[in-house]
């Protein structure tokens, strides 16, 4: 067996399925020095899987900042694998300001990319995946959680999101208030036996869940906001009167027939009838 090169290799591990661990990852945690992990108990019973034994030191969120140093100082002699429970380490795990100061020490910094639950989420929700917006786990709280929401009410792209069974509905909820109720889904169980995938309104959703909080870790994949209406002449007026205040009627119009996305001309003559009238 070939000695790994020092340095951190990301690793990625299966969300259910143990079958879908990736030979490259395989050989990766077979060879690795030590493994990083967020549950030694978790990572024992995948590394039984293949068959091997490697050391194993936690790294998550509550021992992170002392842990740290110590990883970095072996990867300038040793190959430190990076596991989460499931899924892609970093993706709503810690390890970034790892790999930030890996790089910084000059440390080789490779990734085994493989599963992960906000990927496979979108490939069985049937919406757009163009464009997609990962949310991570919203805030328990409800003002925290429902401001969270307005910031990417208007975004327009397809929202990802984690979320636990027992504030499912209560986040399917404050998700229908706070954005309208846009077409979901909500996926658990990806890759095992009972992988599910439900879709339907927001609201539909909330109701669905509000007596029967499914077990494990979900992923909603929520629908970006429907196509405005496209501006008319009148929508324009109010902009136009404010930009009249600050400009002659041709620049106005212009200004504003780039904002909106209307007719110069047009603007320009009820520009001019704004002056006479004024």
């Amino acid at each position: 067996m070939t000695v790994l090169e020092p340095g951190l290799y990301i690793v990625a591990t299966p969300i259910g399925n143990l079958r879908d661990l990736s030979p490259r990852a395989a050989d990766i945690l077979s060879r690795a020095d030590v493994i990083a992990v967020e549950d030694s108990r978790v990572t024992a019973g995948l590394l039984r899987h293949i068959g091997t034994k490697r050391p194993m030191l936690p790294y998550h969120d509550h021992n992170a900042e002392g842990m740290r140093p110590a990883l970095i100082s072996r990867m300038g002699s040793e190959a430190v694998a990076l596991v989460s429970d499931a899924g892609t380490p970093l993706i709503s795990d810690p390890g970034y300001k790892l790999v930030r100061d890996a790089r910084a020490a000059g440390h080789l910094v490779v990734t085994i990319p493989g599963p992960c639950a906000a990927i496979a989420a979108l490939t069985l929700a049937g919406l757009p995946t163009d464009r997609f917006l990962f949310c991570g786990f919203l805030p328990s709280k409800e003002k925290a959680r429902a401001d969270a929401i307005a910031e990417v009410a208007n975004i327009r792209a397809t929202l990802v999101l984690y979320e636990s069974g027992p504030r499912l509905a209560a986040c399917l909820t404050a998700l229908a208030q706070g954005l309208g109720d846009r077409d979901a889904a909500v996926t658990r169980e990806i890759t095992k036996r009972f992988e599910e995938a439900v879709t339907a309104p927001l609201s539909a959703l909330a109701a669905r869940y509000a007596d029967a909080p499914p077990k494990g870790e979900i992923v909603i994949v929520v629908a970006p906001p429907g196509e405005a209406p496209p501006a008319s002449l009148e929508d324009g007026d109010a902009a136009l009167a404010e930009a009249l205040t600050r400009l002659p009627a041709a620049k106005a119009a212009g200004e504003v027939a780039k904002k909106l996305g209307l007719d110069r001309k047009a603007l320009y003559a009820r520009a001019l009838a704004m002056k006479d009238n004024g």
